[in-house]
């Protein structure tokens, strides 16, 4: 008797199988169900807290190939007076390992002069060692999702040859030559973002400026976005202007044979840059040309048509706000490049210096500063923000990011 009751058993829960056990498949999507989480239910999701910066909801399925390396050769003999009449960019990448199927696949760089602080040959910080911080970040979130990640170095730092042209049209040429190389590689899609903040967020206006079409997207996070207006406003010139170009000039050399390589006109003209706008405040006429050559944003404004997601710390007095709604400078750009129809969209917080998800320096606040607000502060969404971004503008894929127009037009008002 009791076999029988255990084989009706069976056949009762037959038409159950793959109810209970090992099958986790996750459920289809039901029609109308949001193709991302809501922003607004953010706060009652699970994030990973473990590490030092934010990841993204679900981990992707592919891993990362190892390190490649890249040189290539760039014409600048029409940008430098002096100099040579050719140069090298290196760079580093890591693809992810659905490129061996043939798979055509997106590119995140993040062009900087900071790796090795500009020593050529160093291996301390060089391209291909995944930079700590902003490196990781991407590396960790978005390789297994199916992107490329590269390292540039500019001209005249790390393993990249030529002068270091402190923001100049030179390192322009040398940013938009690498857009353009990672861009045509056989594994690219041919889609293009940049990342990266301070010096590496004005490096992604610098490319925007010469306007390559594989460029599509930027993300500056506090990033300089002309020369003159980081180091001179309110009639006169911050003390470091003094100091900044010999400093970046200092970090290029190492006192060999090879420093000669790396010093251009403008680096001499540079040097007394600070001094002249600092000693002459608005009559620095032997200055404008040099000036005008490192601002960036307007010839972007005019050149460029990709998306661009601004990040900005409102405490930040760095790179400070201004540089981007005003202030000083007198020109709003947030709102020129929303009301001229460009997809823009920024995050704003009461963080310094800082990315949006850097807590361990939010923490460091002081009360007056953000401190107070600091809880409330850090994005530890911002990995999956940025993801639901970049896989619309580099992939094509989900629904286009809100460009938070009205955000602008009530900063335009002060509300």
């Amino acid at each position: 008797m009791r076999p029988a009751i255990l084989l009706a058993i069976l056949v009762l829960m037959a038409p159950l199988a793959g109810c209970f056990g090992l099958d986790e498949s996750p459920a289809a999507k039901e029609p109308g169900d949001p193709f991302y989480p809501s922003i607004t239910d953010r706060q009652f999701l699970e994030w990973d807290w473990n590490g030092t910066y934010a990841m993204v909801l679900e981990k992707g399925p592919y891993s990362a190939l190892d390190v490649q390396e890249a040189t290539f050769e760039v014409d600048t003999s029409d940008i430098w007076e002096t100099g040579p009449p050719t140069s090298n960019v290196h760079l580093s990448y890591w693809l992810p390992n659905n490129t061996l199927s043939g798979e055509r696949v997106p590119v995140i760089a993040v062009v900087s002069p900071y790796f090795s602080y500009g020593q050529p040959g160093s291996e301390s910080g060089a391209t291909n060692v995944v930079g700590v911080g902003r490196g990781e970040f991407i590396f960790d979130n978005f390789i297994p999702h199916g992107y490329a990640f590269a390292q540039v170095s500019v001209f005249g730092t790390e393993e990249s040859s030529g002068c270091f042209d402190y923001r100049g049209a030179g390192e322009g040429l040398g940013i938009h030559s690498a857009v353009e190389w990672l861009g045509q590689q056989n594994w690219s899609n041919g889609n293009v973002g940049l990342y990266g903040k301070s010096y590496e967020g004005a490096t992604q206006w610098e490319a925007a400026a010469l306007a390559s079409e594989h460029l599509k997207t930027i993300v500056p996070i506090s990033g300089t976005t002309a020369l003159h207006p980081l180091l001179y406003k309110n009639g006169s010139a911050e003390a470091r202007s003094q100091i900044m170009h010999m400093n970046y000039f200092g970090s290029t050399v190492d006192y060999n044979g090879d420093d000669l390589d790396n010093i251009c006109p403008d680096i001499i003209e540079g040097i007394f840059a600070g001094p002249v706008t600092y000693g002459l405040g608005e009559l620095d006429p032997y200055m404008e040309n040099y000036y005008d050559e490192r601002s960036h944003i307007d010839k972007a404004f005019q050149n460029w048509n990709g998306s661009i997601y601004w990040i900005q710390g409102m405490q930040d007095w760095n790179v400070d706000p201004h540089q981007v709604f005003g202030g000083p400078s007198g020109v709003n750009w947030y709102l020129d490049y929303s009301n001229a129809g460009y997809n823009v969209r920024g995050m704003l917080g009461q963080w310094e210096h800082n990315y949006p998800d850097q807590w361990t320096k939010h923490n460091n606040q002081d009360s007056g500063y953000g401190g107070e607000a600091i809880h409330n502060m850090t994005r530890w969404d911002w990995g999956q923000d940025l993801f639901e971004w970049f896989e619309y503008y580099l992939k094509g894929v989900g629904p286009k990011p809100d460009n938070h127009d009205k955000f602008s037009v009530m900063m335009a008002n002060g509300e």
